[in-house]
């Protein structure tokens, strides 16, 4: 039969993790190029995109049941392999930074807006079973949020140039104001929290509300996007017009330094319960999440167009945001 020889064999896929639209690739040798071999994951068929005698890449189907999914490459060997397929646990959104679970593994997801639009809720929360409710309104254009350590969600609007508190039972106050276009936020391990002006000026708020610059950085064309480290340093992307953007660490000081370049279009990052930095690339033919340490080139653990933020649970779990789904994935055995 045509499109593998009786000889082939499949031996990896990468990266672990998928979703509906993105990309994996099927490492083995004595695929038959003359006539592309047959790929299924699940029970639905995918589409080849790039093929050679030891590599198929092909785009994840719509439709695959969530969890480990199968991958066949017919005709060949007898052997298959899996991946960790995430489920949609939300659609119809506005995300513009990460979303973010709580201690209990519930998921807060924003519906945006656009500029200054006051939307009738800005907040909902997903249950860990799948249910969704109207959480917080009265939030114009919520762009990132975090939890503090008494379990208070601060939310910030780049439109209002605030940072607002929402209590666990939705109630709304304004935490701290004069901003300017307030995106990205975050809280270090003593409590201060970190907001970042998307024009350059991360600014530092310590228990009393009181404000101070604490780092500069290039201006970002769409949002600052930040993530406190077990370092005690803030991680930083800030998207511009470029192809190789960079990813900065800003130590207690306010010191500013490049930790990596070469990302596109940066966006939302977030640390595993690990400590390993995770970071959404945007742009197109390299989108995805890639894992970061120091010292090493960015790996690859989920290709996907158009992905926004990341957050990680306690549990383990990680959810990927688009800016109208969320999917929700667990780590592969092992890791």
């Amino acid at each position: 039969m045509a499109g593998a020889s009786p000889c082939s064999h499949l031996s990896a896929v990468r990266p672990a993790w998928a979703i509906s639209g993105g990309r994996l690739t099927i490492e083995g040798h004595g695929f038959d190029l003359k006539a592309l071999p047959a790929v299924r994951i699940g029970d639905r068929p995918a589409r080849i995109v790039f093929a050679s005698a030891r590599e198929l890449t092909v785009l994840v189907p719509d439709g695959v049941a969530a969890g480990r999914a199968r991958i066949q490459v017919e005709p060949a060997a007898a052997d298959a392999l899996e991946v960790d397929l995430g489920a949609p646990i939300a659609t119809g959104l506005h995300q513009v930074d990460s979303p973010v679970l709580d201690r209990a593994g519930n998921l807060y997801v924003t519906y945006s807006g656009s500029r200054g639009e006051q939307v009738p809720v800005a907040i909902f929360r997903v249950g860990v079973d799948g249910s969704r409710e109207p959480f917080a309104s009265g939030i114009s254009n919520p762009t990132s949020m975090a939890f503090d350590a008494s379990g208070d969600l601060f939310v910030s609007s780049r439109f209002e140039g605030k940072v607002y508190r929402v209590s666990p039972q939705g109630q709304v106050d304004v935490a701290v104001s004069e901003l300017g276009v307030a995106s990205g936020i975050a809280f270090d391990a003593d409590g201060a929290l970190f907001v970042g002006d998307r024009s350059g000026t991360i600014f530092r708020v310590d228990g009393a509300g009181h404000t101070a610059a604490h780092a500069s950085l290039p201006a970002s064309i769409a949002a600052y996007h930040l993530a406190a480290g077990p370092d005690g340093a803030l991680y930083v992307t800030a998207p511009t017009l470029s192809s190789s953007d960079a990813l900065y660490r800003v130590d207690a000081a306010g010191a500013v330094e490049v930790m990596q370049v070469g990302f596109g279009r940066p966006q939302g990052l977030a640390f595993d319960p690990h400590g390993t930095l995770h970071v959404v690339d945007a742009l197109a033919g390299a989108a995805g999440l890639y894992a970061v340490t120091r010292n090493a080139p960015a790996r690859l653990v989920l290709a996907a167009p158009a992905l926004i933020g990341v957050a990680f649970g306690a549990d383990g779990a990680v959810v990927v945001a688009s800016n109208d789904t969320a999917y929700r994935l667990m780590p592969p055995a092992g890791r």
